[in-house]
């Protein structure tokens, strides 16, 4: 998968993210990130890292986000590796 290609999904990501409630407070909680600093950051590729990664830290939430996008289950993790910062081995 291409950069171009990882940031649409991840956009779709933070679009879904958005739409669930308490998921989307536990995000924002969790990144520090304020509401209104939401659509500001949907264009920084880092940031559409950050919400995969977040994401991907469930695979209920993976399951959730793909079966409601049509999206095969491994594509979060596909995009997140083609986006800044996927490349690096998180050993924790």
């Amino acid at each position: 998968m291409n950069s171009a290609a990882a940031e649409v999904l991840a956009i779709k990501a933070l679009g879904w993210l958005a739409a669930q409630e308490d998921l989307l407070g536990v995000f924002m909680g969790s990144s520090g990130i304020q509401p209104d600093e939401l659509r500001t950051k949907a264009g920084d590729p880092e940031f559409l890292g950050a919400v995969l990664d977040f994401i991907t830290m469930d695979d209920a939430w993976v399951v959730q986000f793909c079966n409601d996008n049509g999206l095969a289950y491994e594509e979060p993790l596909r995009a997140r590796q083609a986006l800044p910062g996927g490349q690096q081995v998180h050993w924790t």
